[in-house]
Order: C-alpha cells, then sequence, then structure tokens
C-alpha cells in the first residue's frame, strides 16, 4: 500500500520542477512511511510514497522498464492478490522479473497487454503509467474503488495524486470548493467522479483515464451487469462459501504482521473466523482488534439502530476462534480530542460528517498499527449481502430516493439544523438529491422475467453497491492510511460483489433475516451469539461527556465571530445548540455540533475559496 503523485505537462520539461514534485509527493508520507521516490523525464513526473508489504527489499517505485522505442514508468498504490498466477503467465510470455513484487508483475502485466491489464486484475488499486512510446498517461482504478484516486487537468496536461492534499500542493490547483463539491458533503451521497474541489476528477472505479496531447479520455473496464443467477439455494450458499474461503486465503498474504477487525457482527466474525482457520491449519494465530469505549459495556442503553453492545459478542467469536484479542478502549476526551477532529479532516481533505465514529475509527487504526502493518476488515458485506434496516423497510423499499436517506435524519440529526438560510436555499439538497437518485437508478438493468419487486430491490442493491459503499471505503481507507495501515476488504473482491448482486431478494433473504447466504455459508464457524445477532452498526459513544467536550469546543468558535465558518453556518442556531442541556443531547442532536466543527477547523487548514452562486 502506497500513495502516488504526479504531474504531467505537454508543454514543458519537468526536470526543473523537482521542488513542486517532491511537496506533492510529500504529501502521501503518511501513506507510505516506509520509503519515497520520485521520476522525472520530459514531460513526465512521479512521485511515490512506499508502505512495505510484499517484497520489502524489492518492490520500490517509481519503478520504469526501458524498451526499445523508451521508458515505461510507474507509480502504483494497493495489491494484486492474483499477482502470483499473472507472474507464472508472464514469466510463460518471455517475462523475466527482478522483484518478487506485485508491482513489477502489473509493470509488465501492462507491457504485455496495455490498459487491458486491469481486466486481469484481482485486487485494489490505483496506479498510474507514462508510456514514453505511446506520450501518454494512463490511470487506472480498481473495480469498486477501493483505493482513492483523484485527477485535475491542467492547460497543457494534468495533476493526479491518491488525495486531493497531492493535487492542491502543486501550484496549479486552485483551493476553491463550489455548490457542488457542498453538496456532496452535506447530501450523504456520492456522485462518482465528483472530489469536492473544483476543477478536480476522481478516476471512478472500474475506469482507465488517459492523458495524451490530444485530451483526456475514459475507458469503463467494469461495472455490475444484470445477468441471471443460475444456483438455488444450497448452491447459492456453497458457492459463497467457496469463493470466501479463497478471497480470505488471497488477502492474508503479506511479509508483515497481519490482524483482523473485529466487531462482534457477523461481517467481520466470518471473515476473522475463516482466517482463524486458514491460518491455524498452518500453526498461525490470528490478531484480532475491536474498538470500545469506556463504560460503554456496562450502561448500554439499547435504541433502534443498536440492540446490543458489541464486546460480548467480540470475545465469544476471540473464544471460539482462539484469536490472539485485545481491546482498544477509548474515552470521551480522546474523542472530542481537537486534534484528533483534525487528523481525519486532514486525512480526507473535506470535514468528513461522521463525528465520533471517525475519531474512534482513527484512534483504533493508529493503536493497530503499533503491531500491525495489515489488517482485513468486514467492511462492504452488508452491501453486498443486504443488511441494512433500509433494505427490509417498506417505506425505504418503496421510496423514489437513496434508501439510507429515509431514516438518516431521524436517526442521525439534520445538517440543516445549523446552517444559515442562506446556505440552504442556495445548496436545495432536496433537488440536488432528486436529481442524484434519478441519475443513480437510470442505468440499472432489468432481468427479463424480474418481478416489480424483486427489480425494486436489484435497484436497492445497486445503490448500495455503487454509491453508499463508496462512502465508507474513502472513510476506511483515509483513516487507516493516515497512519501507515492496509486494510484490505474481503467482500470487495469483484467475483463475490457479482454473483450475490445477481441473486434474487429471496435468495439473499431466504430466512426472512438479513445477510442470509453470508450466514449460512459461514455457520460452521461462527459462535451460535452471532449467528442470532441482529444487525447493529458500527458503534457510537452513549457516555454524555461526549457531548459536554462538544459543547465546550464549539464554545471556543463562538469565541471567534468573524470565523469564515459562520458564512455557512448560523451563529444563532450554534449557540443554541452549545446550551442544550447534556442529558437532552442526543446522537441526532449531536450531529450540528460536530459538524460545525469539522467545518472550522477544515477552513482553518485548507483556507478554502467556497462559492454559493
Amino acid at each position: 500500500m502506497c500513495g502516488i503523485a504526479g504531474w504531467v505537462s505537454f508543454q514543458r520539461n519537468l526536470a526543473s520542477e523537482q521542488e513542486a514534485v517532491d511537496a506533492m509527493t510529500e504529501t502521501m508520507a503518511c501513506r507510505g512511511p516506509d520509503d519515497r521516490g520520485t521520476w522525472i523525464e520530459g514531460p513526465a513526473a512521479l512521485g511515490h510514497r512506499r508502505l512495505a508489504i510484499i517484497d520489502l527489499p524489492g518492490g520500490r517505485q517509481p519503478m520504469s522498464y526501458e524498451t526499445p522505442d523508451g521508458p515505461v514508468a510507474m507509480v502504483y498504490s494497493g495489491e494484486a492478490y492474483n499477482f502470483t498466477e499473472l507472474r507464472k503467465e508472464l514469466a510463460t510470455r518471455g517475462h523475466r522479473f527482478t522483484t518478487d513484487s506485485d508491482t513489477e508483475v502489473v509493470l509488465h502485466g501492462y507491457l504485455e497487454w496495455g490498459e487491458a491489464i486491469a481486466e486481469r486484475l484481482n485486487g485494489m488499486y490505483a496506479f498510474a503509467i507514462w508510456d514514453s512510446r505511446e506520450h501518454k498517461l494512463v490511470m487506472i482504478r480498481d473495480r469498486m474503488g477501493i483505493k482513492p484516486f483523484y485527477y485535475y487537468p491542467t492547460d497543457d496536461g494534468v495533476l493526479f495524486g491518491s488525495e486531493p492534499k497531492a493535487i492542491l500542493a502543486n501550484p496549479l490547483a486552485r483551493r476553491e470548493v463550489g455548490l457542488s463539491g457542498l453538496r456532496e458533503l452535506f447530501a450523504f451521497v456520492k456522485t462518482p467522479g465528483n472530489a469536492v474541489w473544483e476543477g478536480m476528477r476522481e478516476v471512478e472505479p472500474g475506469t482507465v483515464v488517459t492523458v495524451g496531447k490530444g485530451g483526456i479520455r475514459t475507458h469503463v473496464y467494469w461495472k455490475l451487469e444484470t445477468a441471471p443467477h443460475p444456483d438455488g439455494q444450497e448452491e447459492s450458499v456453497a458457492h459463497v462459501r467457496t469463493l470466501l474461503d479463497d478471497i480470505v486465503r488471497r488477502q492474508l498474504v503479506a511479509d508483515v504482521p497481519r490482524c483482523t477487525l473485529l466487531s462482534g457482527g457477523l461481517d467481520s466474525s466470518a471473515m476473522t473466523a475463516l482466517a482463524a482457520q486458514q491460518l491455524g491449519a498452518v500453526g498461525e494465530t490470528v490478531r484480532s482488534f475491536a474498538v470500545d469505549f469506556v463504560g460503554q459495556t456496562e450502561n448500554f442503553v439499547a435504541d433502534e439502530l443498536r440492540g446490543t453492545p458489541d464486546t460480548p459478542f467480540v470475545h465469544d467469536v476471540a473464544r471460539d476462534s482462539g484469536t490472539e484479542h485485545q481491546d482498544i478502549v477509548l474515552n470521551s476526551g480522546e474523542l472530542a480530542d481537537p486534534e484528533v477532529r483534525a487528523k481525519m479532516i486532514r486525512a480526507r481533505d473535506m470535514p468528513a460528517g461522521f463525528g465520533d465514529m471517525d475519531a474512534s475509527l482513527y484512534l483504533l487504526f493508529k493503536a493497530i498499527r503499533q503491531h500491525s502493518t495489515v489488517a482485513l476488515s468486514g467492511e462492504s458485506a452488508d452491501e453486498v449481502f443486504g443488511g441494512y434496516k433500509q433494505f427490509f423497510d417498506p417505506a425505504a423499499q418503496q421510496a423514489d430516493t437513496f434508501p439510507w436517506l429515509v431514516k438518516v435524519a431521524e436517526h442521525f440529526g439534520s445538517d440543516d439544523s445549523i446552517l444559515t438560510e442562506t446556505t440552504t436555499k442556495a445548496l436545495d439538497l432536496p433537488g440536488y438529491v432528486q436529481d442524484s437518485y434519478a441519475e443513480a437508478v437510470s442505468g440499472v438493468q432489468r432481468l427479463e422475467g424480474e418481478s416489480d419487486f424483486e427489480f425494486r430491490m436489484r435497484k436497492i442493491c445497486h445503490l448500495h453497491l455503487t454509491r453508499f459503499v463508496r462512502i465508507l471505503l474513502d472513510r476506511k481507507d483515509r483513516a487507516s492510511m493516515a497512519v501507515g495501515l492496509e486494510v484490505r476488504v474481503p467482500f470487495c473482491d469483484h467475483r463475490l460483489v457479482e454473483y450475490v448482486y445477481n441473486a434474487p431478494w429471496s435468495l439473499k433473504s431466504f430466512d426472512g433475516r438479513e445477510k442470509s447466504l453470508l450466514r449460512e455459508a459461514t455457520a460452521d464457524v461462527l459462535p451460535r451469539s452471532v449467528y442470532d445477532r441482529v444487525k447493529s452498526p458500527y458503534p457510537s459513544t452513549q457516555d454524555p461527556q461526549y457531548a459536554v467536550a462538544l459543547q465546550n469546543n464549539v464554545k471556543d468558535i463562538l469565541a471567534k465571530p468573524s470565523h469564515p465558518v459562520f458564512d455557512l453556518v448560523s451563529r444563532e442556531r450554534l449557540e443554541q445548540a452549545a446550551k442544550v442541556d447534556t442529558p437532552q443531547i442526543t446522537q441526532a442532536s449531536r450531529r450540528g455540533l460536530e459538524r460545525a466543527l469539522d467545518l472550522a477547523l477544515w477552513m482553518d487548514m485548507y483556507a478554502p475559496a467556497i462559492t454559493l452562486a
């Protein structure tokens, strides 16, 4: 896992821009603390920061290959889990390797197959190749968008990087955020390609972007396609298990210490149990980590979202699977620490909006990094198998909007509670969400003979896999890479995604519960308590002292009446939120306080020029 950056300028020799290239590259130091390198030749400059995972001495980058017609150079972030098979195939075609790294395999794969290398990769990746033979830059991102990748067209080329901060470090990039970017921040939707910053774009998942003298072109090499599902219940359960065994086996490969993220839910428990089973067969023990809060289990209060605390289920799995387990227990002071909030905003280059769940994720990863360099996560199983409450809520099933938005204000509060009326009117979030929804479902293909209900559920699954999951994957990547931890997501393997997506909803919920296929496919390795547990989202602290700390932090902002945050946030509404009696502050009412704090810190750190026109 690494951080990449680069610059292509067809009208100049970038050898004189070493300082700017270095500045772009160094913003990626958190993603790659082990090594750094740059490569500049003529109009192309590539920068790389390395987190060494496979072939520690041999995988240095940028990596280049001299052809008779000129060099081909690459910077690569991620992991290709099938690199061993690809290496063997390439060797039969005459390629010779000097390292054991997957990076070299991907580079030679490009030399053999060109841009079509993307279709042969299984993994999570974002990489850029400068091909001097054709005077072009090729940028490729993985199918599910696990690894981030951004680019910024210029008058004579392009800037690119794993994160916006790499691009913003170049003087050619403007720090501007307009209406479309602000709407993305507040609407809780993810529009493919939107990067929040004006002029900046994402390399969309499953896409190749090629930059040449004639301009920029894109090619989609993968997307979710509708296809008949040939298998019945028994065959589907068996096939899911076969896929999971293969996926976990591939994603356990590393030359550094590994672990699993264990929440006690079905997803992470199944993944941890499978990893423990596989490693146990060769005499190894899985390390597992879970996040918890001081006093949370003893004082837990059930609500509509979370019916049970995580810790008892976590310990059941750790005991049954024999993991070497550690709880990372956090207090409210740590969660509300402005420095931790600033770390997450810096990691994401935007005011993220997940409050204490962002802070706890960052602190969890920071603690894990002291012991492991690679962690396997259960992220995305809910999107793949149908785990969220909205999948079963008739109101969400029938709503002509993103299903997770149907009750988002009820559960998490509304940003309108703190924004000025001018801001709210300019954003027109209802209109934006409606347009975005219409675009998102317009391309969902209906299977011949599919019932109205099954087609509606297909749309809901498609929305979660192409919009919602990308919000969570981005959050997971940024929080982990901010501390140099590589988090792998087995449930995002495209083979599993394709197979389960096309299983009818009646099969995905054959026992009337969420994630029926996953539950049955892993029943033999799960404790009964976890097998029977109802879905519970990522935990959030219930400690009232967290709200007290938020109110105190907000008072610091209110003491600065000229702060630019008040161009968006209503000072009067924020003052009212800061006065509410702590016992009355729910998770929903905390959202406004957290949002204001995020926005203020982001403005202090990035000084963005914001336009509401």
